[in-house]
């Protein structure tokens, strides 16, 4: 006979209040409200004239609700029983406290659950008839029903970035009617969907399904409950592909419309037991996919954000993004969990100019590039053979045809300095040498400059002299721009194996200045031709 799953918790009954005062205990700025499953920013001063923000739930589900308290992202947080939710009262005390404490309203962010929406709703009813100014968000996002019942689509892990998009507003002292309207907007936007590998059990009970060795479930909640879809254990590559077409076909009445060149936000949630080697996989071919749809991938979560106890399962969400939503995205936050693990954030965004995108002009700068260079190979080897070993029309055309099998498989993204880290990756890895340390370095330092919609004629004037000033430290030589690479004829070689060959018999144009000569050609031309 099935025994109930071993979890290290000291009681079926006391677990919940014991991780509340672990989480309390563990992380400054937090505090319990006596008597309830509450937890406060112990700075309650602070929120004096600005609309406080209350979310929770049924616990199972950390670091979600604790774990998002701080300035800039949730007041409070209050906590049911595993998978059950809070009770009216401790929501209401939670509101209280928060009134009292000089917040100019309340704004409840409740997943869109039978048990929360009643719960919830009736504690802003009763806090209404003892004046406080409280309003609710529902959240909705859940992709997983072609048909959704009368209850709506469930809330998950897109529940985090309301916490994040609402808790930036209330920040920037916004009031709560306009924080309700703008976050309801972006909620159109938003979508996630869910796969495991294995149930979970509350603590004292059996697994909430059978799921046999081998077989995955497609679209479960976060409660347990089974998914839409069951089906044998694919790649990752293919889970992550089936999961991105479910959520974005048209058929179905959950779906989120994305279309190439669309700016995302990508969560990749652990929903509580997948690995980290399986988190950084999933997170890549997530990635991948998106890219090969044209989508541009502005920020990267990776972690676990919204979990289901020990699930071993893993959530996609997607946030369509514009540049306001971006900004409020990436304002400071802090909390226990309010600087997630994963993919560093990308500090970028799309040429503000959206009937001047810049991803097909570099598609194209880029294509001209490889294929001069290519064109320019022998030549470049010959100018070689005469100070250094002949090869550097190869390690240029390595470079060519790397960038080329890249952009096979891969959208240019919208950012310029996001292309530019893409660049120095690839030359550092195919290109190989010197040449490619080189090049490596000016395009990571050039990057910084040319992010967050910055791509003006000052920012790439900005993020050449940094890749310059780069190189400089970085060498032994003083690089020297010039009008032309047959400057180059004068000069002496000071690194390299150039520099060992005799200066008088060095008469020709230094191959790789005739290189770098030819790619921004390659570039000007470009620009001429989008003219």
């Amino acid at each position: 006979m099935s025994q109930p799953k071993r979890k290290l918790i000291n009681s079926v009954e006391s677990c919940v209040d014991e991780a509340l005062c672990g989480l309390v205990r563990a992380s400054g700025g937090l505090s319990l409200l006596r008597g309830h499953r509450v937890v406060l920013r112990s700075d309650l001063d602070n929120l004096k004239g600005k609309v406080a923000l209350l979310s929770g739930g049924g616990s199972g589900h950390e670091p979600a609700h604790g774990g998002y308290i701080g300035a800039g992202m949730l007041s409070a947080a209050v906590a049911g029983g595993v998978f059950a939710s809070p009770p009216p009262t401790s929501i209401l005390a939670a509101i209280l406290a928060l009134h009292k404490a000089g917040a100019s309203g309340v704004l409840l962010i409740v997943k869109n659950y039978t048990g929360d929406r009643l719960n919830f709703g009736l504690a802003a009813e009763q806090a209404r008839n003892q004046g406080v100014a409280v309003d609710m968000v529902i959240v909705a996002e859940d992709c997983a029903f072609d048909q959704p019942s009368k209850a709506g689509r469930r809330g998950l892990c897109g529940t985090v970035f309301i916490h994040k998009l609402a808790g930036a507003l209330a920040e920037e002292g916004c009031p709560l009617d306009q924080i309700v309207s703008k976050v309801t907007e972006v909620l159109k936007g938003i979508g996630t969907l869910g796969v495991s590998l294995s149930p979970c059990s509350v603590p004292g009970c059996l697994p909430s399904f059978d799921l046999p060795p081998g077989d995955m479930e497609l679209g479960l909640g976060i409660h347990g409950e089974p998914g839409i879809q069951r089906s044998k254990v694919a790649s990752a590559d293919e889970v992550v592909k089936t999961m991105l077409d479910h959520m974005t076909n048209p058929d179905s009445q959950s779906h989120l419309p994305l279309s190439s060149g669309d700016a995302v936000v990508l969560c990749v949630n652990n929903l509580g037991a997948l690995s980290c080697l399986e988190m950084a996989v999933v997170t890549r071919a997530a990635l991948n996919c998106l890219e090969s749809r044209g989508v541009v991938v502005v920020r990267v979560m990776s972690g676990a954000f919204m979990t289901s106890l020990e699930m071993a399962g893993v959530s996609l969400t997607l946030m369509k993004i514009n540049p306001e939503v971006l900004r409020l995205f990436g304002r400071l936050s802090r909390g226990p969990r309010t600087h997630p693990c994963g993919t560093p954030p990308l500090d970028c965004y799309m040429n503000n100019d959206s009937k001047r995108p810049w991803s097909p002009m570099m598609r194209n700068a880029l294509e001209k590039i490889c294929s001069t260079l290519l064109d320019k190979q022998e030549e470049l080897n010959s100018l070689d053979r005469a100070a250094g070993d002949g090869d550097c029309g190869n390690t240029h055309a390595q470079a060519a045809r790397a960038i080329q099998n890249w952009l096979q498989d891969h959208v240019v993204p919208g950012c310029p300095g996001q292309l530019l880290s893409v660049l120095a990756g690839l030359v550092q890895e195919k290109m190989g040498g010197s040449s490619g340390a080189l090049y490596s370095l000016f395009l990571t330092a050039a990057a910084g400059h040319v992010t967050e919609g910055r791509s003006d004629a000052a920012s790439w004037a900005r993020a050449l002299h940094a890749g310059t000033q780069a190189m400089r430290r970085c060498t032994y030589q003083k690089l020297k721009a010039t009008s032309g690479a047959e400057a180059t004829r004068d000069l002496t070689a000071r690194a390299g194996r150039a520099s060992y060959i005799a200066a008088d018999r060095v008469t020709l144009p230094d191959p790789g200045a005739v290189a770098v000569a030819a790619i921004l050609r390659a570039v000007m031309e470009t620009l001429e031709e989008q003219k």
